[in-house]
């Protein structure tokens, strides 16, 4: 009997590894169950139709016996519901499981671990702190269902009237088939006694943090949602080498706040200067997790991208109405609440007064309530529409028609310029009011020229004296013209801002810049022919699915539309690099700023900077306004792998995708013109500019190899990428990013 397993279990790997030696990148068929994002979409049918990947588990009851064994019972299943072999033995794959066990007192909020492991720093000695079981005793009890005993045991005399939890995380590897690792985790809530399940901790839920992270996952994929994340980060967990505290409550506003901390920054507290120090966690194999540079791209204020009161959390009002000194002082923490330092309540002894002054909201903005402390001012008119005084009625540029728009004319564009309630506001009102002009649509940039512009491929224009009727109806005419030689379409886009001044004459008076948003864009033929917008790579509602309401620029630029046409591939940051603060960058090669080199450059900033496959040539800083040195070293993108990996790039869809109906990111870049790239290795080399798709995938393939390899394979005729790398190829685009 086991001379017949061994011999069918071998016959199944050969069969397997047939499939795996004559596999090619075939394009899943309609009937995949699979999304263009996973492995197994571009394997080969038969191998997926074998091996079935991916991971399901599901928890189906828990127990603690009376002696204090804790005990849970689940099944693992394929995404088609059939069981699964934790051994690897009769289905594919070896799934590898860690176990959580917890609880939450009675009268209390947060969890305790029964699961703990020991831990030692030279800040707090040795610690007991929650942690992963792997040691407990796994017993199967039929088709892919199991019962786990834990090693960890409830103590004499535990209460079995309270909430408990057991959570079973694993992940499936199934790298020998070359369909990667999968990933999943579950928990469940029960009371001991048999009680029905009323106290739960569920104070954000997991789709807030997947706006921005996508796919939430820790610790090498053994921890994924929050759900699992509470059960360990309470009070009991911190770091003995640093001595921060891993509590969730602490530990995630001030990771999320990074470079924006006090302590970080540097701050003063009394008379004493406390000098700038990095917020560290010494994880695990001692890995040194410095979280200084972490700039929160929706803005830290905004504290209902993660405390959503949308999401149906039991508790997702508990940010506004249960203010503690722990949660408020881990972004505050120049703080001293024990001493009243840079408290203006004073000292306090515990939470018991916070919420007198801390009150959900008030009437007001920039006052003491959770809502009003922590409002960004170009909010205000959504969250204070009650109060006039407060309000910003908004700030909206509408570009109504050009006209005198053929080649070699100076076209005139009608616009208006409104409050969001439709009201006119007066030029002169305005600190900035722009045109900007570029062309053709095919791809802007060079050799496009206008007038005596020196600004490579655009023109922009000041408007701020431009004529209107009393309606409000206004006119600009451009300067410069329109190219003699222009051909198809063309485009103008504008940008407006005032400063509005909130409780004018009060103490609390504050300015606030409000820019138009969004940008408006418009297309126009010059010569008669159909008129062709510009290519759309991405949409905006991507971008603030993070952001939130994404502006640059000192809140003058919004729109992608309308980025592109000063990002164009001819443009870098030639007009300010000699003027750089920092001397030493002021000779250094101008660097490039076309858009998709920019975009994918600075959201790759950790990356880009430690590329594994060797260093970039320079590091990405790009020399702004007034010789602004703005590095992007140090930016971390916040999707993650299904591991858990926080600078995870493959992930392309979380931007490009579903652009007018079209999956932008199963195809090649498509831009026309060569790339300004003057610190890149191939620019640097060659002195010759770098061809567009070339210059689209250095963005984030940075290394010295990986430029010798786009330069290998372009000749006079142009890239060859798309041999290999276009829709379908044996590398094409999509397929190689997946996970």
């Amino acid at each position: 009997m086991q001379v017949s397993s061994s011999i069918s279990r071998i016959l199944r790997i050969l069969f397997v590894l047939l499939l795996v030696a004559g596999s090619v990148a075939l394009v899943g068929g309609s009937k995949s169950p699979y999304s263009p994002h996973d492995k197994a979409y571009w394997a080969n049918k038969e191998l997926v139709d074998f091996v079935l990947p991916g991971l399901n588990i599901a928890i189906n009851s828990a127990s603690i016996a009376s002696g204090g064994v804790i005990s849970v019972t689940y099944t693992l299943t394929d995404p088609t519901g059939l069981p699964l072999d934790a051994a690897g033995a009769t289905t594919p794959g070896v799934i590898s499981l860690a176990y959580v066990a917890a609880y939450i007192p009675k009268g209390q909020e947060q969890y305790v671990a029964y699961t703990t492991s020991s831990a030692t720093g030279p800040v707090l000695g040795t610690i007991t702190r929650p942690d992963f079981e792997l040691g407990g005793t796994a017993t199967q009890v039929g088709p892919g269902q199991y019962q786990y005993t834990f090693m960890a045991k409830a103590p004499a005399g535990f209460d079995p009237t309270v909430t408990t939890t057991v959570a079973v995380a694993g992940n499936r590897d199934l790298t020998v088939f070359n369909l990667g690792t999968n990933y999943a985790g579950a928990t469940f809530n029960f009371v001991p006694n048999g009680s029905a399940v009323t106290v739960t901790r569920d104070v954000i839920r997991t789709q807030s943090c997947n706006t921005c992270h996508y796919q939430l996952a820790f610790h090498g994929g053994y921890a994924s949602g929050m759900p699992m994340c509470v059960m360990c980060h309470q009070p009991q967990n911190a770091d003995p080498t640093t001595g921060n505290t891993l509590d969730f409550k602490v530990f995630a506003h001030k990771l999320h706040m990074g470079s924006s901390l006090p302590s970080v920054l540097g701050y003063t507290a009394g008379t004493t200067t406390v000098p700038p120090a990095p917020y560290e966690i010494i994880g695990y194999m001692n890995s040194v997790n410095n979280f200084s540079t972490v700039v929160d791209p929706a803005m830290a204020q905004r504290c209902e991208v993660c405390h959503s009161q949308t999401t149906g959390a039991a508790q997702a009002k508990a940010f506004l109405t249960e203010p503690t000194m722990a949660a408020c002082g881990s972004c505050h923490d120049n703080v001293n609440f024990a001493t009243g330092v840079n408290h203006p309540g004073g000292f306090q002894q515990n939470d018991s007064e916070c919420a007198t002054c801390h009150v959900p909201q008030d009437e007001e903005i920039f006052d003491a309530s959770i809502q009003g402390a922590h409002v960004v001012p170009t909010d205000t008119a959504l969250l204070y529409p009650q109060n006039p005084d407060t309000q910003i009625a908004g700030l909206q540029l509408a570009i109504t028609g050009v006209t005198n728009n053929l080649a070699g004319q100076s076209p005139t564009v009608a616009f208006t310029v409104q409050d969001n309630s439709g009201n006119n506001i007066a030029l002169s009102l305005l600190s900035t009011l722009a045109f900007t002009m570029a062309g053709p649509t095919t791809d802007y940039g060079l050799p496009t020229t206008f007038g005596t512009a020196t600004t490579p491929g655009y023109v922009q224009e000041s408007a701020l004296k431009a004529a209107c009727s009393s309606s409000g109806a206004c006119t600009y005419t451009f300067i410069n013209a329109i190219p003699a030689t222009a051909t198809g379409t063309y485009t103008i886009g504008g940008e407006a801002r005032m400063t509005v001044t909130v409780y004018p004459g009060t103490t609390s008076s504050q300015s606030v810049s409000v820019g138009a948003n969004p940008n408006p864009v418009v297309n126009f033929s010059v010569d008669g022919s159909p008129v062709t917008p510009r290519r759309t790579v991405v949409a905006e509602t991507n971008c603030n699915a993070c952001h939130v309401s994404l502006s640059l620029h000192g809140n003058l630029r919004n729109n992608p539309e309308y980025c592109v046409l000063c990002h164009n591939p001819s443009d870098t940051d030639f007009s300010q690099r000699p003027n750089a603060v920092v001397v030493s960058e002021r000779t250094q090669p101008f660097q490039g700023i076309n858009f998709n080199l920019l975009v994918h450059r600075l959201h790759d900033g950790v990356n880009a900077a430690t590329n594994p496959g060797g260093p970039p040539k320079y590091p990405y800083i790009v020399v702004g306004f007034m010789g602004s040195s703005n590095d992007f070293s140090g930016t971390l993108f916040p999707v993650m792998s299904p591991s858990g990996d926080a600078t995870y790039m493959q992930n392309c869809q979380v931007c490009h995708t579903q652009v007018n109906g079209t999956n932008t990111e199963t195809i090649l870049p498509v831009g026309l013109n060569a790339v300004q790239d003057p610190q890149g290795w191939i620019q640097g080399a060659t002195g010759n500019p770098v061809q567009p798709v070339s210059s689209a995938c250095s963005g984030c393939h940075v290394s010295e190899g990986e430029s010798a390899h786009f330069l290998a394979n372009t000749d006079v005729l142009g890239e060859s990428c798309n041999v290999c790398h276009g829709a379908g190829a044996q590398f094409a685009v999509d397929a190689v990013h997946t996970q």
